[in-house]
């Protein structure tokens, strides 16, 4: 049984991922954590999974309640750190109003997929939350937002 959590921590950051920023709603309030951990599930019906930690802020927020995946771009850096809890200059912009029972979408970012909560697993130390796809967008041209051995980096 693997023990060594730093040895485990760098090998699995040799895995490049997007860079997303999951978003909800809390009393009126739109909240956002960044979130590496997200993967498509199924098309039919359309489903992806995003994993958070379980003592986490969004952890806490996200169960039960709609949330968007907001797929960041490599010019979006700072909405990434912002939103993994650093200070940055510049607020977050928010899109226009979703539709009701969805949650508050990034302006700018590559693609979003707004969901309806589906399911949530036991993940360990995490929780999987998977979300039934009810809108995707995406636009063209954007070169994507990456982490890669625990920096943020371009394509």
């Amino acid at each position: 049984m693997l023990t060594d959590e730093r040895r485990l921590r760098a090998c699995l950051g040799h895995f490049a991922t997007g860079v997303t920023v999951v978003t909800c709603e809390v009393g009126g309030v739109p909240h956002g954590a960044t979130v590496s951990s997200f993967t498509a599930v199924s098309l039919d019906p359309a489903l992806v999974l995003v994993s958070l930690h379980r003592r986490s802020k969004a952890g806490r927020h996200l169960a039960g309640r709609p949330f968007t995946v907001n797929v960041l771009g490599e010019d979006q850096r700072d909405l990434a750190e912002r939103f993994a809890g650093r200070r940055t200059h510049a607020p977050p912009r928010w899109a226009a109003r979703p539709p009701a029972g969805l949650a508050p979408r990034l302006a700018g970012s590559l693609a979003t997929l707004s969901c309806t909560p589906w399911a949530a697993y036991d993940g360990g130390d995490h929780v999987l939350f998977v979300g039934r796809v009810e809108e995707a967008e995406y636009r063209e041209g954007g070169r994507p937002l990456v982490f890669y051995e625990g920096q943020l980096r371009g394509l």
